[in-house]
């Protein structure tokens, strides 16, 4: 039996993804990627002798079969995930059958969309006394949320909300946002794409208008929504500054000083 490994592709642009996950790129006899979500250019890793598929048609079992039938056969067998396997990747249906199959299973992190999506607008997902929490979730729709979760609970913390999943029920996390004591004129980004070499596109807006804003767009799928009270902080006075740099702050390596 060979061994099958979940890698994060990361976001979008190829050299996004890890060392670690480029080095299993290239080793692989067998790589099944998501194509409707994971951009082509990842592939560019992998080696001219190496069997890629593309699963974007299957279902789950045609996907468990195709990686017990590869690990049965090749030494090095990769399942390329956009982002990070671990965040709705649905990893732990996948890898069942390989375990009970006896089939090794490895992990590989990748760089989350919410990161990416950050980075992309130059935005902080946290700052010092206004936010130290981010939340990832995403609305119901088909996949129902668990009632501990329900989106407007997780809004009335007031803290970052990274959204994922969820671009086509922008008009509802708005009404939803406003109700649990957002202000309408809170600033939201909505990032479509992140990193994609030439699709990569970051809306701005409130509460108020992003959703026209996104439907002006057309951006209906593959964004991701941020809220918080830390975006556009790059552009207002700091309420406070961090403690890491404080020169009056004692560190382990750095003594307080008053001057």
């Amino acid at each position: 039996m060979g061994k099958v490994w979940f890698v994060g592709a990361g976001p979008g642009a190829p050299d996004l993804i890890t060392v670690r996950g480029t080095r299993l790129l290239a080793e692989a006899d067998a790589i099944l990627y998501t194509g409707s979500l994971v951009a082509e250019t990842a592939l560019q890793w992998a080696s001219p002798e190496c069997e890629i598929a593309d699963s974007k048609s299957m279902d789950l079992a045609q996907v468990t079969e195709w990686l017990l039938d590869r690990a049965a056969r090749c030494q090095t067998v990769v399942r390329l995930q956009t982002g990070d396997p671990t965040l709705y990747g649905v990893v732990a249906e996948l890898a069942r059958p390989l375990d009970a199959a006896g089939v090794e299973v490895g992990i590989v992190p990748g760089v989350s969309s919410a990161m990416a999506s950050a980075a992309a607008a130059g935005e902080c997902l946290t700052l010092p006394e206004v936010t130290q929490t981010v939340i990832f979730t995403r609305v119901s729709e088909r996949t129902k949320m668990p009632e501990r979760e329900h989106f407007a609970g997780l809004a009335a913390h007031g803290c970052t909300l990274c959204i994922f999943l969820s671009i086509e029920r922008i008009e509802s996390i708005a009404q939803t946002l406003e109700e649990a004591g957002w202000a309408a004129d809170a600033p939201v980004v909505v990032v479509h794409k992140a990193t994609w070499p030439g699709e990569e596109l970051v809306l701005r807006g409130t509460i108020a208008d992003i959703a026209a804003r996104c439907r002006e767009a057309k951006v209906e799928r593959q964004a991701l929504i941020l809220v918080s009270p830390a975006l556009g902080a790059r552009q207002h006075a700091p309420r406070a500054t961090s403690k890491l740099y404080d020169a009056s702050f004692p560190r382990r390596f750095r003594p307080a000083r008053e001057d």
